[in-house]
């Protein structure tokens, strides 16, 4: 019995000899092989994106600046759009003086146009298209914020919203969309925002605009996917940029405060290499948000009663914070 007992503690330790002897090779290898996915990952992500033609809107600043410079290190030939040709002229400055290594860069073209404008949105995009003869990837990103009570906004606050982040991307979109059909390659990503998917208070036109841009570009999704063109919408929570800073408000004057929300928020390189990574892998929907904003989403869908309650004691705190 002993003998026996002995032979069993015998063969346990080392059958655990033999587990902490191959423990470690089996861990380096394992990691060793996440790297290497990782790294022949990167490599097909610049693949997608080296030499095409990305046209980025609301690039002379915040999310877009960094979108241009994450998608200019990649390789890609850029349109940088924007309203202030001279913060356009410095990024585009900035990126041919940057050193790159690891891609063949290309000198960023810039065109100027207000997004509300949309004459000016369908011949600035008949410009890019004569220019460089087609468009590979469209990033909506430029828009405009708003912080308001909807009893004091005026209607005119409400529909410059509208123009500038729903009907201006719809407009380019669909002026670009007839080539990418026709050559059936293409990928047309927007920006959205937490705020397209659940609605909070005083936020009304901004998270009315984002709900519209949300529904246009699912259906838009379905309807060219049998020509090859891909939509990709990406929900971020708070960006750490000025957007609340030049939020407009109820009588259409800039709000000129950053929010402790916005300021606590991802950083805009975050958010942009997110991007870069949404776009390559051709994802559909992705919400790029912390715990709080996305438990929100769910709950709006699953508990919706109680989402209203909570959205309601926001109203009344804010509101109770605003008195004082």
């Amino acid at each position: 019995m002993l003998s026996l007992l002995r032979r069993k503690m015998l063969y346990k330790g080392t059958l655990m000899e033999i587990s902490s002897s191959n423990l470690l090779p089996l861990l380096l290898g394992s990691v060793g092989l996440i790297i290497l996915f990782r790294l022949l990952q990167s490599m097909k992500d610049r693949a997608i994106v080296q030499d095409a033609v990305v046209v980025i809107t609301g690039a002379s600043s915040g999310l877009g600046k960094e979108c241009a410079r994450v998608f200019h290190a990649a390789g890609a030939r850029l349109v940088l759009c924007g309203r202030n040709k001279q913060k356009l002229e410095e990024l585009v400055k900035e990126l041919t003086g940057m050193v790159n290594n690891k891609s063949k860069t290309h000198t960023p073209h810039i065109v100027t146009f207000d997004l509300a404008d949309l004459d000016a949105v369908r011949s600035s995009a008949h410009e890019i298209l004569n220019y460089f003869g087609q468009v590979d990837i469209l990033i909506n990103n430029g828009g405009i914020s708003y912080r308001g009570n909807i009893l004091d906004t005026a209607i005119n606050v409400d529909k410059d919203v509208m123009n500038t982040n729903y009907f201006g991307p719809i407009a380019l979109t669909k002026a670009i969309l007839p080539s990418m059909v026709q050559r059936r390659s293409g990928h047309v990503a927007v920006i959205s925002s937490v705020q397209g998917k659940i609605a909070i208070p005083f936020r009304s036109a901004y998270a009315a605009s984002k709900h519209a841009t949300q529904a246009f570009f699912d259906c838009l999704r379905a309807e060219v996917e049998q020509y090859g063109v891909k939509v990709t919408i990406i929900s971020p929570g708070y960006i750490r940029t000025n957007l609340s800073l030049n939020a407009v408000t109820g009588n259409g004057s800039k709000y000129g405060v950053m929010d402790k929300n916005t300021a606590e928020g991802y950083e805009p390189r975050v958010v942009a290499e997110a991007v870069l990574t949404t776009v390559c892998r051709r994802k559909k929907d992705v919400l790029l948000a912390g715990f709080l904003p996305t438990v929100a989403v769910y709950l709006r869908t699953l508990i919706p009663s109680l989402f209203f309650l909570i959205m309601t004691a926001r109203a009344k705190k804010e509101r109770k914070m605003k008195d004082n």
